[in-house]
């Protein structure tokens, strides 16, 4: 009791066994994890623990670690955890190829400043210049049209807490979609596919939707029906300055907003969602974006993005 009436509840340490695993068996064994299994001849691409342990009994003792002639799966676990070292697990990272993805950014983040001055100049001098609309648009594809097999089970207490459903994958469609930034409202387009045909079309819906002495300002990124033959072709053919094109850097789709309304939607309204046919998913989708457009959400101050490092050098830059 001299260490007090708590510290007596546990056991005092104890000089315990001398381990049996040396450091220098350790070291080859994490080195061994940082390889992939297909580089010592395996078929797997990854190392599992249990293949890693039968490795490790065969080929260390010739390694001189007699040691881990006996060892076992959960050894192995210790010992990688230990070094926070999961080799059965991949953890995806994107590099940045694009050589001009800051001046692309900056490019981006000029057009949401300009969002800014307009929203806060007084409706006077907005008359004054030419009208601009600014438009963040993508495509959302592979929205999947899941038919339902058998009906659905409600809740029932005591026997399942949640609805229960079978389900059948059937086909797919593609939502090409564009907010406008100043008014939140969201144009929608939904078809089969997203080539230039029916990004063209959607480029129609806008140019529709807007008076003809409106500009107006695209946000868009890389994709090869953006910047088609089809699709510049049928650009001549608009009045110069009607449309102008803003294109996001490769791999930084995360600059354009409509992503974020992207998400919301397949949370909000895609989520579980079950149909019987391709034209029913349709109708469900425009019926979501009929819903938001009565309740438009204009994005308040200064527009907020995930700020990354070369983000915050730029956004410095411009001020």
């Amino acid at each position: 009791m001299a260490y007090g009436a708590l510290a007596a509840l546990d056991d005092r340490p104890r000089p315990g066994r001398e381990p049996v695993i040396t450091p220098e068996a350790k070291a080859w064994l994490v080195s061994l994890a940082c390889d992939k299994a297909k580089e010592h001849g395996y078929p797997h691409e990854l190392w599992t623990t249990r293949l890693l342990a039968r490795h490790a009994r065969e080929h260390g003792p010739a390694a001189g670690h007699e040691c881990l002639a006996r060892l076992v799966q959960g050894t192995v676990c210790k010992l990688l955890g230990q070094e926070a070292i999961k080799p059965h697990k991949v953890r995806y990272y994107l590099e940045n190829r694009d050589a001009a993805f800051e001046q692309k950014m900056a490019e981006v983040l000029c057009v949401y400043r300009e969002v800014d001055v307009l929203k806060k100049a007084p409706a006077r001098s907005k008359k004054r210049g030419k009208p601009v609309a600014i438009v963040s648009c993508d495509e959302k594809p592979g929205i999947q049209a899941i038919a339902t097999t058998a009906p659905d089970l409600p809740p029932e207490p005591g026997i399942h807490a949640t609805f229960a459903r079978d389900h059948e994958y059937k086909r797919t469609l593609s939502l090409l979609a564009g907010i406008d930034l100043l008014t939140g409202k969201v144009h929608a387009l939904v078809r089969d596919r997203h080539r230039s045909r029916e990004f063209i079309e959607f480029l129609k819906l806008l140019d529709a939707a807007y008076p003809a002495s409106t500009a107006i300002k695209l946000i868009l990124d890389n994709h090869s029906a953006h910047i088609s033959r089809e699709t510049r072709a049928w650009l001549d053919t608009r009045p110069a300055g009607r449309f102008g094109f803003t294109f996001t850097p490769k791999h930084g789709s995360w600059l354009n907003l409509i992503e974020g309304f992207f998400s919301k939607f397949a949370r909000s309204v895609l989520r579980h969602i079950r149909v019987t046919s391709k034209h029913e998913l349709k109708g469900r989708i425009m019926a979501g974006i009929d819903d938001v457009n009565r309740h438009p959400v204009i994005t308040p101050g200064p527009i907020s993005l995930p700020m990354q490092p070369d983000m915050i050098r730029t956004m410095e830059t411009l001020t």
